[in-house]
């Protein structure tokens, strides 16, 4: 896209999938890797800097099918970054989860 920077976390060894983050190119912003323990196959972090403060972005996608382990490393990493200020967006596929109530089902989301 004309007039941004482009952050992308592509999907090694399998077909389709990734995730990609635009930032308008006037904007200050510099990609940022986690700890290995909150590093997400399909997740790209940046931080935007903003005169004295950094703002910490990340794009997340949560497979409806995730494995255990994947799904704890998205946990460590919004654990992570959510010491700081930050943004955190994404597809995270909780179809379990009763919005009026906001109530969860499943042990996939129960331990999410």
């Amino acid at each position: 896209m004309t007039g941004s920077v482009m952050f992308r976390k592509d999907r090694l060894g399998r077909r389709g999938g990734g995730v990609i983050l635009y930032i308008k190119e006037s904007i200050q912003a510099y990609e940022i890797k986690l700890v290995k323990e909150a590093e997400c196959e399909d997740a790209v972090w940046c931080n935007i800097v903003t005169g004295k403060s950094t703002l910490t972005v990340g794009l997340v996608y949560r497979s409806p099918n995730i494995s255990m382990e994947e799904n704890e490393k998205i946990h460590n990493a919004i654990k992570e970054v959510s010491k700081r200020d930050c943004i955190i967006m994404g597809d995270f596929n909780h179809g379990h989860i009763q919005w009026t109530s906001l109530q969860s089902t499943g042990e996939r989301i129960k331990s999410f």
